[in-house]
């Protein structure tokens, strides 16, 4: 998978995968969930006629998992084709989760964050806040990294990544790595890791770990001096950044601006002006999956990579 994906053309099918959800051209039913005592379980079908790509991913989320050397995240993908029903590829879709989340941040981020956004503030540095920083890097020209982690260790590491990048990276407090144009944040955390108050005007916020009901990251005041948009409504009024707010009654749906798809159609606005707050409530979308997965299997056939199978 990895020589199969890359990062340019992963957005670039993200990115034609939200204006065809914002068409309303797209079939991708709600994620079902399984819950585990230490992760869950999601399906996700979706099916692009564009593209004529269809299929659905299983993945697990297990917070755990790093400390017994396993990703927090894994997933397998079957790809399908729409004309006969038959099984065209089987494939991990560990990576192809992460790259197809980074792209979704960097998607927004050419839509919502100012034009000349150099500074990135990373708050968490697993694998999901590289693929951030890769996918961001393919819009914006980054000069500075502000990384923040629990964990010291991957914050380093991904500060000498972005360092060998040519990027001037260190490691900071979640509140100093709120001094950034854009601000990624890729947490599991059920409890805010951004507070309001460290927040200034003109800030795009990619909320990107919120995924699953009682996940959330920003406290509530900071949607309320935000603009709000959210890959899906459903899914982020389920499980997104916006999940928690609702439930308390401290947020209402009738404050979210837009989806992301309704804005790369050109349907409704994005950023308006440089002194505005923009979120992007990131849930993670099943034509995300599938048009990256669809990309994966071109590659593949073009190579003659992976192992046929059956007759």
């Amino acid at each position: 998978m990895e020589k199969l994906l890359d990062m340019r053309e992963v957005i670039s099918r993200v990115e034609l995968a939200f204006r065809e959800h914002g068409l309303g051209r797209v079939q991708m039913p709600a994620k079902t969930y399984l819950q585990f005592e230490r992760g869950d379980l999601r399906a996700m079908p979706a099916y692009i006629k564009a593209l004529e790509a269809a299929g659905v991913k299983v993945v697990t989320v297990h917070p755990e998992n790093p400390a017994k050397g396993l990703p927090t995240v894994m997933a397998t993908y079957v790809l399908v084709s729409p004309e006969t029903g038959e099984p065209l590829a089987i494939m991990d879709a560990t990576l192809l989760t992460d790259m197809r989340t980074g792209a979704a941040g960097a998607v927004a981020s050419r839509y919502l964050a100012r034009k000349d956004s150099r500074v990135l503030g990373l708050v968490g540095a697993g694998r999901q806040a590289k693929t951030q920083l890769m996918a961001i890097c393919e819009i914006f020209s980054i000069e500075k990294l502000l990384v923040s982690s629990r964990g010291r260790r991957s914050a380093v590491a991904l500060a000498e990544l972005a360092g060998r990048m040519g990027i001037d990276a260190r490691v900071c407090e979640p509140a100093e790595a709120c001094n950034a144009d854009i601000v990624c944040t890729t947490t599991p955390s059920r409890e805010p890791v951004l507070r309001a108050d460290w927040v200034r005007e003109g800030v795009h916020i990619n909320a990107i770990g919120a995924d699953a009901p009682g996940k959330q990251e920003l406290e509530a005041g900071i949607l309320h001096r935000a603009k709000v948009v959210v890959d899906d409504i459903e899914q982020a009024a389920h499980s997104g950044e916006i999940n928690v707010p609702l439930s308390r009654g401290e947020f209402s749906l009738e404050r979210v601006h837009a989806t992301l798809g309704e804005i790369v159609a050109g349907n409704k606005p994005g950023r308006t002006s440089d002194e505005e707050i923009t979120v992007f409530d990131s849930t993670g979308l099943g034509i995300q999956d599938v048009a990256t997965a669809a990309a994966a299997y071109a590659r593949a056939t073009e190579l003659g990579a992976g192992e046929r199978l059956g007759g």
